[in-house]
């Protein structure tokens, strides 16, 4: 068992611009994962060093034996390597020891996986967050938003909301992939 905090990240936009958009399924996960933290639900606080808010959970807050970090980033999507590069070294993370979870066009909506290593799919957010890593394999928490409608260009499907019904099974599907990552570590 490593002593090392396992850092788990939900990738998406900052501001209330884009919360609710499928880009920002990531951080339903960490919503999600916060909602469980014992004794009382954790709660994300601005770490202006990472550019990211952050929950620093003790050993058997989440996990019986290891400290959780828990975080969203405050940058783009497209540059959030920056902040996950910067958080896996402030709390001296090692990389096996992150998760970052993402929206991913090639699921189904309400759908989960989970993998370590392997391409990006074409995110422009794990490309980020790989090449800031140094291409060292990291668990990807993929959940899926499902496809563009039409001929709709995924650049703006994924800035578009959910809709009521669909947010529903987004908190489905974020529990799926807080059940996933519990199960994995």
């Amino acid at each position: 068992m490593s002593s090392s905090p396992v850092l788990v990240v939900g990738l998406g936009n900052p501001g209330p611009k884009y919360a609710g958009t499928r880009h920002n399924a990531g951080i339903a996960l960490i919503d999600e994962l916060c909602s469980r933290a014992t004794p009382m639900p954790a709660q994300l606080a601005a770490h202006k060093r990472t550019n990211t808010e952050v929950a620093e959970l003790a050993a058997g807050r989440l996990l019986p034996d290891r400290q959780v970090i828990l975080a969203r980033t405050r940058a783009f999507m497209n540059v959030s390597g920056g902040p996950v590069k910067a958080l896996a070294d402030y709390f001296r993370v090692q990389t096996e020891d992150v998760f970052v979870a993402y929206d991913e066009l090639d699921l189904d909506l309400g759908q989960v996986k989970l993998r370590k290593g392997g391409g990006d799919h074409g995110h422009n957010g794990l490309k980020s967050v790989t090449k800031s890593l140094g291409g060292k394999p990291y668990h990807k928490l993929a959940i899926g938003i499902g496809r563009p409608p039409g001929r709709m260009a995924p650049a703006d499907y994924v800035l578009k909301p959910f809709s009521a019904s669909q947010q529903v099974d987004l908190t489905i599907a974020a529990a799926d992939a807080a059940d996933l990552w519990l199960k994995s570590v």
